[in-house]
């Protein structure tokens, strides 16, 4: 939660009123408890995305809340994918995935199409049907870029003490 609190912090006030929701509730907190990439959380991630979505949202002309707030909930599957397919038999985690996320974040959240559609085509062009929106497309490039950040940061860590 260190992360989540040092951004509100320094995050706009437009950002905030968008998401709080979705910040404070606690089936969203609970991505907490889940490795994304590396080190990173599965919460950690998320904001991650969800910012910088929103502000290339706003840069580039799409809807900047429905960018927060998918971005926020684009990976809310709720499971270690490191074990899953172990676990479950499901080797398909980046295919299948979105859907999860969809259907718990449609639980806990009421979605504009938008945001469902945000969330459900996150993973293009791993998935073949493309984002419909700017602000789909901008959760998708946040998405592909905080990823690979946050993979090579542990990439890097385990170069320095090999």
């Amino acid at each position: 939660m260190e992360l989540l609190e040092r951004f509100l912090r320094t995050w706009d006030e437009e950002y905030l009123d968008s998401v709080k929701d979705i910040l404070d509730h606690p089936v969203f907190r609970s991505m907490e408890q889940y490795i994304q990439h590396g080190t990173t959380t599965c919460l950690e991630h998320s904001i991650r995305v969800s910012y910088m979505a929103y502000r290339l949202s706003r840069k580039f002309g799409g809807n900047w809340r429905s960018a927060a707030r998918a971005g926020l909930l684009h990976d809310l599957f709720l499971y270690d994918w490191h074990t899953h397919a172990r676990e479950t038999g499901n080797y398909f985690h980046g295919f299948t995935h979105p859907r999860t996320a969809l259907d718990n974040a449609g639980k806990s959240f009421d979605l504009t199409k938008e945001e469902q559609m945000i969330i459900l085509r996150h993973m293009w062009p791993l998935t073949l049907v493309p984002p419909v929106s700017r602000a789909g497309y901008a959760v998708t490039w946040a998405d592909k870029y905080c990823s690979a950040r946050e993979t090579a940061f542990r990439v890097k860590q385990r170069r320095q003490y090999a």
